[in-house]
């Protein structure tokens, strides 16, 4: 095997390490850590010791930081060593297929995703006769047989049975036994895993918690808060970026970078990542109560699981952009889930305000809910914020009471919201007439003057044109061409909804009664059926409750045949939110809680028309259910490139360095620029763009900036480090961008569209699309001892993998120049403190190799003379100070200003423009 395959990293981000951590946790192990009967296992005497997690180091990252205490109330079990190869391909290869391939049995098991050591979890404990831990819906696996997702995943830290351990759990067992010189690590390691414990001496019986390989542990990541909590699990999931934990420093990983409180490697970690060196070890045992903790800050013992990805969204809704917002009532709080993305969360909106029957707004951007609840007589507020994790733009209807809002767009094509001024039991005749269904226009952020519609409160919803109203809280009543009447016979209804189409149909739930009963056939108690009745109040259609569930709060979504409602279980609680598909009866579990409440669906249709000969399946699907940030950010860089083929006269391509380090709105007419540069980066990934995306449909291009990267070109190019030798098969449509020559002959109308309603991740595009592809970098530090990750002497056994990546560079300068087009060539600025090492870079490069290597590429500017360029690191010899940088080999912002400001005049020479 290649030995460069060793060092690679699977997705490099801005990040950066630490320092050495000595630290310890002042316990004696001798009395905390005992034999146990399970084999392999030691018995953890936790219960009522703590432990710090994070620090108070001004210069760990943010996530590190600050200092949390976490109290045990029980005691635990977590495995010697880490899991072996041989482990691992025992019990799972004839489960799953996945066959790891390994040196010897009794290496670390590496090379597996988080998703990965839980199925395994999970088969341990069903081989013990245990309960499993972790649950799910529907699994996805990759060609290698990896799991890459589990849909509606939870873990269930009260059963007793395999698992992860807890960041809380690792850090107290490490911080008794930390010792990362007895480990394996880049000084000692010759860059391989070694046998687990096969390196010193053994501290009280658990091996390679330093070095080696790092492990994966059981939580999400999330921030810490100067604050102490009890049998803390982490926080309920992993927000926009999906991020999880790795633990302890591997075989490449340098003494000094290995710090105890670090949780992550340099590289963005998530559920898919897998690498080479990255493991895991077990645990094992219930934890009683656990906490969870939101980014807010705020704990709690329970959390909302979901259940529904957005691929499950979209065979219902028929696009991905849909949000489902709804109560938790064990808080008050609004909560809401944006099913646009490849990473779901569930985000709660919290603040003092009871918040009962949301509505989201016509444009999704919004939410209307009140204060009262229907059924219930008395006073009620209505307010409108915006749909955000914050619930900015906070507004309330000035008027005496409103209740139950519902959103409508009038005929002139202004927005509004109907309410009633109680929502009370309407059995009453004269207490219903007494109160009344009103609208208010809603437009910037402002109510308008209500206007009165009718006496009543038809708080089921109201038509269009104001001649059909309905409502249900105890009897379905409904105000046809101005007249009231009573529907159902009388008997008793609720949760009354009317459609959002022109059908007139209204769903309610019944109490079992006569006339139910009666159309169904059979009997049935109390919520057990949805019912739906016609514009004359005729019963039409029945979807019965799943078995063990009634439902409750039934409501139509803003898409045809689907609606929403919560189910109750035997006790009474609402467990779950469901989406019910009319069509075929079909009720689709979407989130699962404690008490949920009150569910609202949002589903925003397509508003172009796009080439009926585009598959709407493959066309511009360059992202799907992952949380691979590889695939997320090309995802984003195809959006502009469609976007924006015809406007843009530069394009930059390559690694992380030009994504932060180039501002694409900062260079002004007559560049206009796209960066297009992306995240894990060789060459040949820039060649692949260039030759199939970039030159094709650029059709204004004049100006390339590449990086050259020259301490990455260790990568063999035929590996998962290169997204287009294997990985963009999973996407696609890239698939369908080769199948049809990257529409060399053409470009397809609406491809550019499609891409944008394709599924994506909030967070990238709200980074890449309002930047052009730039990425924004908090300022750091350069490092006064940057570690070097690789080993330096690469290029006497991979000089192959260099001069490959020069031929790509190659390539694309032929290509520019049949076009006329220049290339930039950019060497990047990393740490000056490199000059005190003896490589070049990061990655590698003896120091004195690296001259000739660069002449080598500055010389080939006489076979292209269109080629410029442009060394910015000047052997460290810069003037980029530590404010302008974000760590030892990226820009901050700051220094990103000042490259672009040098490019721009670089640009502005080759132009031939003479600024002021």
């Amino acid at each position: 095997m290649n030995r460069c395959l060793l060092k690679m990293p699977l997705v490099l981000f801005l990040a950066s390490c630490g320092f050495f951590d000595d630290s310890s946790s002042g316990l004696n192990p001798e009395s905390v850590i005992l034999e146990d009967s399970l084999p392999g296992m030691f018995h953890v005497v936790a219960n009522g010791q703590q432990v710090v997690l994070g620090t108070d180091v001004a210069t760990a990252k943010a996530n590190e930081r600050t200092e949390m205490h976490v109290h045990f109330d029980y005691d635990f079990l977590m495995g010697r060593s880490e899991v072996t190869c041989g482990e691992f391909n025992g019990l799972m290869t004839p489960r799953t297929g996945l066959l790891l391939q390994c040196a010897s049995d009794n290496i670390p098991a590496t090379n597996l995703t988080y998703f990965d050591a839980v199925l395994y979890a999970n088969e341990r404990s069903k081989v013990g006769g245990f309960d499993t831990a972790y649950t799910y819906v529907n699994a996805a696996f990759d060609a290698e047989k990896h799991c890459t997702n589990l849909e509606g995943f939870a873990f269930h830290p009260e059963v007793d049975g395999f698992r992860l351990p807890t960041e809380a759990e690792w850090m107290f067992v490490a911080g008794m036994v930390w010792n990362p010189n007895s480990g394996w690590n880049a000084g000692n390691s010759d860059y391989k895993l070694h046998e687990v414990c096969s390196m010193g001496t053994i501290e009280y019986g658990f091996c390679d918690m330093a070095g080696n390989a790092m492990e994966w542990v059981n939580d999400w990541l999330g921030g810490f808060r100067d604050t102490s909590l009890t049998n803390y699990v982490g926080p309920p999931d992993g927000g926009t970026l999906g991020e999880r934990i790795v633990k302890g420093g591997s075989f490449r990983s340098e003494v000094s970078s290995m710090k105890l409180y670090s949780r992550g490697d340099v590289y963005t970690v998530t559920s898919s990542t897998l690498a080479d060196y990255v493991g895991f070890r077990l645990a094992f045992g219930k934890i009683p109560n656990a906490t969870w903790m939101s980014s807010s800050g705020k704990a709690s013992s329970s959390r909302i699981v979901l259940l529904a990805n957005s691929s499950t969204i979209h065979s219902q809704t028929g696009t991905f952009r849909t949000k489902l917002a709804f109560r938790n009532d064990l808080t008050g709080n609004l909560a809401f889930v944006d099913y646009s993305g490849g990473i779901l969360s569930a985000t709660e909106i919290t603040d003092t305000i009871d918040v009962f029957h949301p509505d989201i707004s016509p444009d999704g951007k919004r939410v209307a809910f009140c204060t009262g609840l229907e059924g219930v007589s008395g006073k009620s507020a209505l307010y409108v914020r915006d749909l955000n994790a914050d619930g900015t733009n906070l507004v309330k209807l000035d008027v005496e009471s409103a209740a139950i809002p519902r959103w409508r767009v009038l005929e002139n094509g202004d927005t509004a919201i109907v309410y009633v001024t109680d929502a009370g039991n309407n059995a009453d005749e004269f207490a219903f007439k007494g109160a009344s269904t009103w609208q208010v226009r809603f437009a910037n952020g402002v109510f308008g003057m209500p206007e009165k519609l009718f006496d009543g409160a038809y708080h089921g919803g109201v038509s269009n044109d104001n001649l059909f109203a309905v409502t249900g809280a105890r009897l379905l009543r409904a105000n046809v061409l101005g007249q009231d009447v009573v529907w159902y016979n009388g008997e008793q209804a609720c949760n009354a909804s009317l459609a959002k189409d022109s059908s007139k149909r209204t769903l309610f739930l019944d109490f079992g009664g006569t006339t139910g009963r009666a159309f169904v056939g059979d009997n049935y108690g109390t919520h057990a059926r949805l019912l739906v009745v016609d514009s004359s109040g005729n019963l039409v259609q029945t979807v019965a409750a799943p078995n063990g569930y009634t439902f409750d709060h039934t409501e139509w979504t803003s898409s045809g045949n689907l609606a929403v409602a919560t189910l109750t279980n035997i006790n009474g609680a609402h467990e779950k939110v469901v989406l019910i598909n009319l069509s075929d009866g079909r009720v689709v579990d979407l989130v699962e809680g404690d008490e949920l409440w009150h569910p609202a669906l949002w589903v925003q249709r397509e508003n172009f028309v796009a080439n009926v000969l585009l598959d709407p399946d493959s066309a511009g699907v360059y992202l799907t259910v992952t949380d691979d940030p590889a695939a997320a950010i090309l995802r984003y860089k195809l959006e502009l490139l469609w976007t924006y083929k015809d406007w843009a006269n530069v394009i930059v391509l390559g690694s992380s360095r030009p994504q932060g380090g180039i501002v694409s709105n900062n260079l002004p007419e007559p560049f206009r620029t796209l960066n297009l540069a992306n995240v894990p980066n060789m060459m040949t990934v820039s060649d692949y763009l260039a030759r199939n995306y970039v030159f094709p449909h650029v059709k204004n291009l004049k100006y390339l900036v590449v990086s050259l990267d020259i301490d990455l070109w260790h990568k063999e190019e035929h590996s998962e480090y290169n997204f287009f030798y294997k990985n963009y098969k999973k996407y696609p449509g890239f698939v369908y961008d080769e199948n049809h020559d990257f529409w060399k002959n053409g470009y397809p109308e609406g491809l550019a569209e499609m891409t944008t309603y394709s599924m994506g991740m909030e967070y990238y595009q709200n980074v890449f699309i309002p930047s052009r592809g730039y990425d924004y970098a908090q300022p750091g530090t350069w490092e006064e001892f940057p570690a070097v990750e690789n080993d330096s002497t690469w290029m006497s056994s991979c000089s192959e993998n260099f001069y490959a990546a020069l031929s790509h560079l190659e390539n694309i300068l032929k290509m520019a120049e049949n076009r006329s087009v220049y290339v930039i060539g950019v060497v990047f600025p990393q740490s000056p403190n490199y000059r005190n090492t003896g490589s070049f870079g990061r990655y590698g490069i003896r120091r004195s190799e690296a001259p000739r290597l660069l002449k080598e590429i500055e010389n080939l500017k006489t076979a292209y003379p269109h080629f410029v360029f442009w060394d910015e690191n000047k052997m460290g010899f810069h003037d980029y100070t530590d404010i302008m940088a974000s760590n030892r080999d990226h820009l901050s912002a700051y220094g990103a200003i000042q490259f672009t400001e040098r490019l721009n005049i670089l640009l502005d020479s080759l132009e031939g423009i003479v600024r002021p």
